[in-house]
């Protein structure tokens, strides 16, 4: 069986993980809201757009959950996270990390503005996928990576 790559337990690229999807995403909302002033089609299926997300993924609950509270739960989920990853193997660091990049991306957002900016807007014709940000995209990627690991290390 094959064993996990092992820069997948290293702390200081788990640390730079962390930093980098945090600056990424913060470097690249502050540019949509500086300098986006139109909606910008940059190919038949993908767009660069303007939304602030006052609710949870997808903009649910929106209007219905105060930002405060929203934030106060990514902070228990972050913690959750730090707790699971101490008493995990060392390689469950890195996606973690970016989850954590990611979830404390949105939470600055919701602390500053009230709500998440969303700008990426992929669609087929005049079905559209909910705009979402890197940090969601790193969320996700950082989930999928457990999974695969969570059944790396059952098939053991």
């Amino acid at each position: 069986m094959r064993k996990m790559p092992k820069c997948f337990s290293s702390k200081k690229l788990s640390t730079f993980a962390l930093a980098f999807v945090f600056m990424s995403d913060q470097l690249s909302k502050l540019f949509v809201l500086l300098y986006l002033r139109e909606n910008i089609a940059l190919t038949p299926f993908f767009n660069i757009i303007l939304v602030q997300n006052r609710g949870v993924t997808f903009g649910l609950f929106e209007d219905t959950i105060p930002p405060v509270i929203l934030s106060l739960l990514a902070l228990f989920i972050i913690a959750f996270l730090i707790v699971f990853m101490l008493k995990q193997q060392p390689y469950y660091r890195l996606p973690i990390s970016v989850i954590i990049g990611g979830a404390i991306g949105n939470i600055f957002d919701r602390i500053r503005f009230g709500a998440v900016t969303d700008f990426l807007d992929f669609h087929l014709y005049q079905y559209h996928w909910p705009a979402f940000n890197i940090a969601d995209t790193a969320i996700v990627l950082g989930t999928f990576s457990l999974l695969i690991i969570s059944y790396i290390e059952e098939k053991k």
